[in-house]
C-alpha cells in the first residue's frame, strides 16, 4: 500500500476507533447492569442464599447455560429478528449493541455470581443477627464485599466485548475489527491490519491497567 493510500485510510480509522469506544462503553453499561442483576439473582435464589428459591435459581441457571455457550457470531443471527422488534433494524451498529448487550448479561451474570460467592458466609450471618434486612445485606455487606473481585470481572468482560466487536461485519456493523478485516485482511495489507491490532492491543491494557489499580485500592480499603 503506498503512503497516498494510508493517508486517505486515517479519518476511516479514527471513525472505526470512535466506533469501537462507544459500541464497548454503551454494551459494557447495559449488559453490566443486567448482567449484575441477573448474577445477584442467581446467587441469592441458589440454596442457601437470602432469598433461596429453587424453581428461580433453576429457571435463570437454564435461561444462563442455554444462551452463554453459543459462539457469538450464531448469536448476532440468532437475535437479529428480536433486534428488528427492539432497535427498529437488524443490522449495523444498533442491531450489534442489541446483540452484544445480551451477549454481555448472560456472560457477566456468571462473573457476578462467582464472585459473590466467595463473600465470606460469616459476615452476612453477622448482619442478619443485628437484624439487617436481606435487601439491605445484598445492598450493604455482599456486593461492598466483592466489589474488588467484580472490579476484575468487569475489566475482563470488557476486554471480551473488544474481541467480539470484531465479527460486527456481519450484521453491517462497524470498529476496528471489521476495519482491518475490511481494508486490511481482505486487501492483504498488513499495515492496515496491525495498526488496528496495536490500537485494540493498547485500549485493552489501557483499560486492564485501569481495573487493576482500581480492584487493588478496593481490596486495600
Amino acid at each position: 500500500m503506498s503512503d497516498s493510500h494510508i493517508g486517505q485510510l486515517w479519518p476511516l480509522f479514527w471513525q472505526a476507533a470512535w466506533e469501537t469506544t462507544y459500541i464497548v462503553a454503551i454494551t459494557l453499561t447495559l449488559g453490566g447492569l443486567l448482567g449484575l442483576l441477573l448474577g445477584l439473582g442467581l446467587y441469592v435464589t441458589r440454596r442457601g442464599g437470602l432469598y433461596a428459591s429453587r424453581p428461580v435459581n433453576a429457571v435463570l441457571n437454564v435461561l444462563v447455560n442455554f444462551f452463554r455457550p453459543i459462539p457469538f457470531v450464531i448469536f448476532i443471527a440468532a437475535v437479529q429478528p428480536f433486534a428488528r422488534v427492539v432497535v427498529g433494524t437488524g443490522i449495523g451498529n444498533p442491531a450489534i449493541i442489541f446483540a452484544l448487550t445480551l451477549a454481555a448479561m448472560f456472560g457477566i451474570s456468571r462473573i457476578v455470581e462467582q464472585n459473590l460467592v466467595t463473600v465470606d458466609p460469616g459476615v452476612i450471618e453477622a448482619a442478619r443477627s443485628v437484624g439487617a434486612s436481606r435487601a439491605r445485606i445484598v445492598r450493604t455487606v455482599v456486593l461492598p464485599e466483592a466489589l474488588g473481585p467484580l472490579v476484575l470481572g468487569y475489566t475482563f468482560a470488557f476486554v471480551a466485548l473488544v474481541d467480539m466487536t470484531a465479527v460486527a461485519g456481519v450484521v453491517g456493523g462497524g470498529g476496528l475489527g471489521n476495519f482491518a478485516l475490511q481494508y486490511g485482511f481482505r486487501q492483504f495489507d498488513t499495515v492496515v491490519t496491525w495498526t488496528a491490532v496495536i490500537v485494540i492491543v493498547a485500549l485493552v491494557q489501557v483499560v486492564q491497567l485501569a481495573g487493576n489499580v482500581t480492584a487493588r485500592r478496593v481490596l486495600r480499603r
